[in-house]
C-alpha cells in the first residue's frame, strides 16, 4: 500500500462511498464482510488488551476500511460499476 494513496482525499472519498454500498450489498457473502466487521469490533472492544498500540481505534477502523473496499473491488468486479442494473446475480 502507498503512502500517497493513504493520504489521499479521493482516495478516502472513494472508500466512504463505497463501504456502506459493500456493506449492505447481498452480492458480498456475508463472511467477506465479517473480515472486515470482526477485526474492527475486536480492536475497539480490546484497546486495553493492545496497550502499546500508537493508532488510535478510529485510524485501524479507517485502516481496514480502506483494505476491505480493495478487496471487495478485486473479488466483486461487477459491483464496481455505478449502473446497478449491471450488477451480476448473487452467489
Amino acid at each position: 500500500m502507498k503512502w500517497r494513496k493513504l493520504l489521499s482525499l479521493r482516495r478516502w472519498s472513494h472508500v466512504f462511498k463505497r463501504i456502506f454500498m459493500y456493506l449492505s450489498s447481498p452480492q458480498v457473502a456475508k463472511g467477506d464482510k465479517l473480515l472486515f466487521f470482526i477485526p474492527a469490533i475486536l480492536y475497539w472492544v480490546l484497546p486495553d488488551f493492545l496497550p502499546f498500540m500508537p493508532i488510535d481505534d478510529i485510524g485501524v477502523t479507517m485502516l481496514l476500511m480502506n483494505w476491505f473496499v480493495d478487496r471487495t473491488e478485486r473479488k466483486y468486479p461487477g459491483l464496481n460499476s455505478d449502473n446497478p442494473k449491471q450488477i451480476p446475480p448473487g452467489r
